[in-house]
């Protein structure tokens, strides 16, 4: 790194959730890299978290949405505000080794052509599991794709820097002039593949993305909308269509409409049917709905 230390900006999105979020501005008080700020952006809760942040911790930035924006809305109201020549965009519900600023930020040192970094992800409630080490690319045709090491026990066989086809939504750091460059997180998914696409965004603008096995996070996942909830059900499938949508040429496209069509919907439905899901049904067809009502999704 070099002598001049640039000033990162942590920016994380709370959502009824001030307790939680109460417990990862504890996790950060660890950080060794201090030449940051923190930034909170609140997404319109039903209960204000400004007060418990600020008598707790006052150094804390705490932005109050007057509506919900959802995850690339919300994080990107807090850039507005940051002064970081780097943004750090954490989920709340981490926890993170102590020097993982320091060593993210020695990719974008190290590879000139680093446009995001995301460190090596496990699972908080799974000790020595890894959740992320790397994505995999997005199948044009069923439109998902796996993470690098998902599941595997941590036994150092992922400890090489690669350049990688996405970043971690829930931790990844990006340089101020890239943002200025290629624009903000796109705000039409507001929940759901909105880091992917922006990753797209950034490699179509000649930057990699990169993958730091230095630097750990600990991931306690899907707190906010939870695990199997109606709204993940409605927002991964709304989100999922738009992706290839936007990021998948002809004739391919074409492919995995077939796909969705005789195989991802009739499999699902049927699925949910029969648990007796019968509201996750409905937020599968008005995610599907949503897309088919959306005339304008291309890219600028």
């Amino acid at each position: 790194m070099s002598d001049k230390q640039p000033f990162v900006s942590l920016i994380t999105v709370n959502y009824n959730q001030t307790a939680l979020t109460l417990e990862f501005l504890e996790a950060m008080q660890k950080l060794t890299y201090k030449n940051h700020e923190i930034i909170v952006v609140d997404n319109a809760s039903r209960e204000s978290p400004e007060q418990a942040i600020k008598e707790q911790f006052p150094d804390t930035v705490v932005i109050m949405s007057p509506e919900n924006l959802g995850f690339a809305g919300g994080n990107n109201l807090g850039v507005e505000k940051a002064k970081g020549d780097y943004i750090f965009f954490v989920n709340n519900d981490i926890d993170i080794t102590a020097d993982a600023i320091e060593r993210i930020l020695e990719i974008f040192d190290t590879y000139p052509d680093a446009g995001m970094v995301s460190p090596k992800f496990h699972y908080y409630y799974r000790p020595g599991i890894i959740e992320y080490a790397g994505y995999n690319p997005v199948s044009p045709f069923t439109a998902r794709n796996v993470p690098v090491g998902g599941q595997e026990e941590d036994k150092g066989q992922h400890e090489n820097v690669i350049s990688t086809h996405y970043v971690h939504g829930g931790g990844m750091m990006v340089p101020r002039k890239v943002i200025d460059e290629v624009g903000m997180m796109p705000e039409l998914y507001f929940l759901y593949y909105e880091e992917f696409d922006w990753c797209e965004i950034i490699k179509k603008a000649s930057y990699k993305i990169y993958y730091q096995p230095k630097a750990t996070i600990y991931h306690k996942s899907s707190e906010t909308v939870g695990k199997v909830s109606r709204v993940r059900t409605y927002y991964l499938n709304r989100s999922r269509i738009l992706f290839m949508r936007r990021n998948v040429p002809y004739p391919k496209f074409l492919f995995f409409v077939f796909y969705y069509t005789f195989a991802t919907y009739p499999v699902n439905v049927l699925r949910f049917l029969l648990k007796g899901e019968f509201g996750h049904v409905v937020s599968f067809n008005k995610a599907l709905l949503w897309n088919l009502g959306l005339k304008q999704c291309n890219k600028p």
